[in-house]
């Protein structure tokens, strides 16, 4: 997993990576509401944050732990989340929240966050083990501090 990132400099970065970032602080602070007030804000468009959103993060303390946020659509079905779960607990990851929405035309989306300070394989392994599972669809990283 690690091999698909790179640590650099934010002042050799085009300035509207670090507006990225504005734009979610903003939204998450819950001052702005609206992605569009938000962008318009920080003077970037909305297809910019949208296209960079999922691959930009701000570094944390390491020394809380590791811990990662995974987004999934699952089947509503009975044994679905359970076999998530199940490859999280062979991957020895350790679960911290589950949100789950109601589903709508049989599809429920899923957001776990997890301790992953113990797991002795990659995130790219969990991730691959998740696409594998029966009725889990699109696993994203959605963020890994």
């Amino acid at each position: 997993m690690l091999e698909n990132y790179l640590i650099i400099h934010k002042s050799i970065l085009p300035e509207y990576y670090e507006k990225v970032l504005q734009v979610r602080r903003l939204m998450e602070s819950g001052r702005i509401r609206e992605i569009s007030q938000a962008v318009k804000q920080v003077g970037i468009s909305r297809s910019t944050y949208y296209k960079y959103k999922d691959f930009i993060f701000e570094p944390s303390d390491m020394a809380e732990g590791r811990k990662a946020v995974l987004s999934v659509m699952l089947d509503h079905e009975p044994g679905v989340l359970s076999a998530l779960l199940a490859r999280v607990s062979e991957a020895e990851g350790s679960v911290l929240t589950i949100t789950q929405s109601l589903p709508i035309h049989s599809k429920a989306s899923v957001t776990i966050s997890l301790d992953i300070s113990s797991m002795p394989g990659s995130l790219s392994d969990l991730l691959a083990a998740i696409e594998n599972t029966p009725g889990v669809e699109n696993p994203r990283l959605l963020a890994v501090e």
